[in-house]
């Protein structure tokens, strides 16, 4: 009896891991995958909105490669992208107006925070966080554009 309950414990202790493993992998970074803005709840000041934007997370070990694609408000497309660990420290980043490098930090499971910067000089910083049951990604961004003017985003994004 003895050999047989050893068995069924260890069968239970794997058939409960595969899950959790599973969990802590999506939990290593739950903004990972594809996001829609979702232009009702999202806040741009100054406008006027974008058309439509589509953020991608892909996540290969430490590595976070973003891309931003989509329409502005003239009808223009946009993509910005990057390649960046959560180590803050300086990444280049391609195809944005406002800056040309991006810092990233993990403050926990679900909250990120940026620091973009333009020519070495710091212009906008940003959280970002995934909601507790991953289907919505808020981002907030504060600074100044290539303008010159005041940006105070509150973005919103829905998971595809």
């Amino acid at each position: 009896m003895q050999p047989l309950f050893r068995t069924l414990r260890f069968g239970a202790l794997l058939a409960l891991g595969f899950p959790v493993t599973s969990l802590s992998a999506q939990a290593a970074d739950p903004a990972s995958g594809t996001w829609e803005l979702n232009l009702a709840k999202s806040k741009f000041s100054p406008g006027p909105p974008p058309e439509s934007l589509t953020r991608t997370f892909e996540v290969n070990g430490e590595d976070v490669k973003y891309t931003l694609k989509g329409i502005d408000a003239e009808g223009k497309p946009i993509l910005v992208e990057f390649t960046a660990k959560y180590d803050g420290k300086d990444y280049p980043v391609t195809g944005s107006k406002d800056f040309d490098a991006i810092s990233l930090r993990r403050v926990d499971v679900v909250t990120a925070e940026g620091t973009s910067k333009k020519a070495g000089k710091v212009v906008q910083t940003s959280k970002r966080v995934v909601s507790k049951d991953g289907k919505t990604l808020t981002l907030t961004v504060k600074g100044t554009n290539a303008k010159g003017q005041a940006v105070n985003n509150v973005s919103v994004y829905d998971k595809r």
